[in-house]
């Protein structure tokens, strides 16, 4: 006869276990509260509080567990919005919704699993063990969005996007260094209530100093009067639903559309059309630069996403492009996207992967050669990206040619009106911080925005809404000093972190 188990028997393994997984993967949940478009940071230190116990002075099999359990439920809800997209052609992608969005919060959950692995190895309690836990999380961040091509979505720091004077540090550290000290003071609570005077006392005096700074920082920033330059802009969001964007039964109403809605009364320099605007080949049509033309004054230009294609080499080639037109229908510049989506834009390893792509087309997009500045006579010089590249820190500009502005072409009309598109809003007014550049966004759908180089919302279009945005576009800051060393200022936090925790570490060697 088999022995049978009883549930008696099973109570302590399972509360051992399995419970602390469990309550691992609603800690990661619960901090995606804090970021947009909850924006509730008070929630930090009981998610990352919560890990911090769950894994300090445990066994690296087990901290790796449950750090990947974190990340799950953090990935999990944070990414859920990524199913909408699988429902834009149902019929051929639907059934794929549910697999992608869990197949993708579990590979991403390797990183803050690696991360709790290497945390539980170094065997640091104390204060000394918040300051390697922060590091160990803000360097797991650093790795995801860096390795294979990257993806830097929902960083800790973006908890601090709809508050003005914390957000300002993303100047000096960015956003992976913002999100170190975000971590650090979520972790510190739980030895300031320690009964052990002498790390108590340290971790009360650390955080104290760390908020201090922050405002101290923040508030320095924010100083003087808001600028503005003499350039006017019009923001045009067509709200085309993307079901009906590249339908040919609805191709002359949104051609329309955006013609109608530029034409409304009003001056500006600058007309801005979001990614694809155009359903087609723009710089092929000329009826349509024409038309285009008619709406510009002698020296104002219109920058739109379209989609171009060219023969290189005896093959056809597609690129997801920014093309800059001016009043006498000519093309007078273009950006090619550099930093295409995985499976929406190109499908990697397609000799090996029998998927197609997600989005409509004829084959994979080619990528541009990297960040440009494209300058246009009397006109402040413009840095441009398209959609998914404003998520990624320090990639954003070309240094070597600094713009006085950012202009990011998008459309979110994939995501409907999930929370991605405010978590998408959120990484752009964290570039505009970062670089000290007005951060200007065409959005189809939405969230269309005039964002200043402090990261301030100016004026916006909600979610949904067809109209047009004018404004005065807001005056470059003087160069931070994320914008001039990039992420040499997060690798500089994290290295004074980890000093601070060998030297504490020692110290409590020294003593025992």
């Amino acid at each position: 006869m088999r022995p049978s188990i009883s549930i008696s028997s099973l109570g302590p393994r399972f509360r051992t276990n399995i419970v602390p997984l469990i309550v691992a993967v609603v800690l990661g949940v619960s901090v995606v509260f804090a970021l947009p478009p909850f924006s509730t940071p008070f929630v930090l230190p009981i998610g990352f509080g919560g890990l911090f116990y769950l894994t300090a002075n445990k066994g690296r099999t087990r901290a790796f567990l449950t750090g990947w359990a974190f990340g799950f439920g953090f990935f999990l809800f944070g990414l859920s919005w990524i199913a909408e997209s699988f429902f834009v052609d149902a019929e051929r992608f639907g059934w794929m919704a549910a697999p992608a969005v869990i197949g993708l919060a579990g590979a991403l959950a390797l990183f803050p699993a690696a991360a709790m692995a290497v945390f539980a190895a170094t065997k640091t309690t104390g204060v000394s063990g918040t300051l390697v836990f922060a590091a160990c999380w803000s360097g797991s961040e650093w790795l995801r969005g860096t390795v294979l091509t990257g993806f830097p979505w929902n960083l800790i720091a973006y908890a601090w996007v709809d508050y003005d004077v914390p957000r300002q540090m993303a100047a000096l550290f960015g956003s992976y260094g913002l999100g170190l000290l975000t971590v650090l003071l979520s972790t510190l609570p739980t030895v300031i209530f320690r009964r052990d005077r002498w790390q108590s006392g340290l971790a009360t005096t650390m955080f104290a100093i760390l908020v201090a700074g922050i405002w101290i920082n923040g508030e320095t920033h924010l100083t003087g009067e808001d600028q503005q330059t003499a350039v006017n802009v019009r923001i045009v969001q067509g709200n085309i639903p993307q079901r009906q964007k590249w339908d040919p039964a609805f191709r002359e109403r949104n051609i329309a559309r955006y013609l109608d809605l530029s034409a409304r009364p009003g001056q500006f320099d600058i007309l801005l059309w979001p990614e694809s605007a155009f359903p087609g080949y723009l710089d092929e049509d000329q009826w349509m630069l024409g038309e285009i033309a008619k709406l510009l004054t002698d020296n104002a230009v219109l920058l739109t996403g379209a989609q171009t294609r060219e023969n290189v080499d005896g093959e056809q080639q597609y690129k997801n492009a920014v093309l800059a037109i001016d009043s006498t229908a000519q093309i007078i510049n273009r950006y090619a996207k550099h930093h295409l989506v995985p499976f929406g834009e190109y499908v990697p390893l397609r000799d090996l992967l029998p998927l197609r792509r997600l989005t409509a087309g004829l084959g994979d997009f080619a990528p541009g050669s990297g960040p440009e500045t494209f300058r246009m006579p009397q006109l402040p010089g413009v840095g441009l990206s398209i959609c998914y590249e404003a998520i990624f820190p320090g990639k954003i500009i070309n240094s070597k040619d600094r713009p006085e502005w950012i202009f990011n072409a998008t459309n979110d009309a994939w995501f409907g009106a999930s929370i991605g598109p405010s978590q998408h809003l959120a990484s752009s007014r964290m570039r505009a911080v970062e670089e000290g550049l007005p951060f200007v966004r065409a959005a189809n759908t939405g969230i269309s925005a005039i964002i200043d180089g402090n990261g301030r919302l100016i004026s916006h279009l909600g979610l949904g809404e067809t109209n047009i945005l004018d404004g005065a576009l807001p005056a470059a800051l003087s160069p931070t000093p994320f914008s001039s060393y990039g992420q040499v200022m997060f690798w500089l936090v994290f290295a004074v972190n980890l000093t601070m925790a060998a030297i504490l570490n020692f110290r409590k060697d020294s003593v025992s």
